[in-house]
């Protein structure tokens, strides 16, 4: 079946789908349809028990905000080294890397607290980790916690529609293709409304209190709000969401957040970038080398 769409050039399946390397838009160069390495390198380790390694990217951000919030709270034990991947240059196929996280994404985690090594992957099992570990922004039980999970997985359900479906066909697909991006124009303002009437009911989303789930949605859904993902605000309208405006406005006020916000961030002005953090003096110190972009 072909696309009808004028400006979309006509395209019939073939019986058996082979891999084309022209393919893939902005990402052609690091696509491919295997798993596994693609060259051998060690990561490297620091001094800290918790060891990330990952970008500055919304999946990212949520890990770094996370621990600088439980550091906040004082908990220790979050103290960590944040390694940068440069997913734009695939050293997310590095085999120290893949043995952390076979699927090759970031953000990837190897917990070194305890007697032996925990990789931890997924941003949403790395979020759910650390809340167990050290017991805050996760309700224990009861309707408060199922509140909290169903949102924070929300955020795992429905972003995919958000970066791969309608990021992608808006600002990187070498085509424009109206029938994709209407399709995923409609699901993102439908979530965004989701959004907004949860948020018209209360202060973050699983309640009167901040949790995971907000770590998770915000870096996401709040730079969307605030047209900063794919300058798509005027597109889909996203200040006619006053809720979400409201919630985003509050999240990003919190200290741990405006620094976690900065962790292996490589883009945008040097004071909001901090390419790798190995000591809470590292945002007071930061060097030229760290805040120079990448080459």
């Amino acid at each position: 079946m072909t696309d009808p769409t004028p400006n979309t050039p006509a395209y019939t399946p073939p019986p058996v789908w082979t891999w084309n390397k022209a393919n893939g838009g902005q990402f052609a160069n690091i696509n491919r349809p295997t798993a596994g390495p693609t060259q051998d390198e060690a990561l490297p380790v620091g001094r800290h028990p918790m060891q990330l390694y990952s970008m500055g990217t919304p999946n990212g951000v949520k890990v770094t905000v996370m621990l600088e919030e439980l550091l906040a709270l004082g908990h220790h034990g979050a103290e960590y080294d944040a390694w940068l991947v440069r997913i734009n240059e695939g050293t997310q196929f590095d085999s120290g890397f893949v043995a952390v996280n076979p699927n090759s994404k970031i953000p990837a985690l190897m917990d070194r607290s305890g007697p032996q090594p925990v990789r931890v992957f997924e941003s949403g099992a790395i979020l759910m980790h650390l809340a167990e570990k050290f017991g805050a922004f996760l309700p224990s039980s009861g309707a408060a916690r199922a509140e909290c999970l169903s949102w924070l997985f929300w955020q795992m359900g429905s972003a995919p529609f958000l970066g791969g479906g309608f990021g992608h066909f808006y600002a990187y697909a070498p085509h424009k293709i109206e029938y994709a991006i209407d399709r995923y124009a409609m699901e993102v303002k439908r979530q965004l409304d989701v959004l907004d009437r949860r948020l018209a009911e209360s202060a973050y989303l699983a309640g009167d209190d901040y949790t995971v789930a907000d770590m998770a949605v915000w870096p996401w859904y709040g730079a969307l709000a605030k047209g900063l993902l794919y300058e798509a605000g005027e597109f889909l309208q996203v200040q006619e969401y006053k809720h979400v405006q409201r919630w985003t406005d509050r999240v990003a006020e919190r200290p741990a957040v405006q620094r976690g916000r900065k962790v292996n961030r490589t883009w945008g002005q040097p004071d909001s970038q901090l390419h790798e953090r190995h000591d809470a003096s590292d945002f007071e110190l930061r060097t030229q080398d760290k805040l120079a972009p990448p080459a």
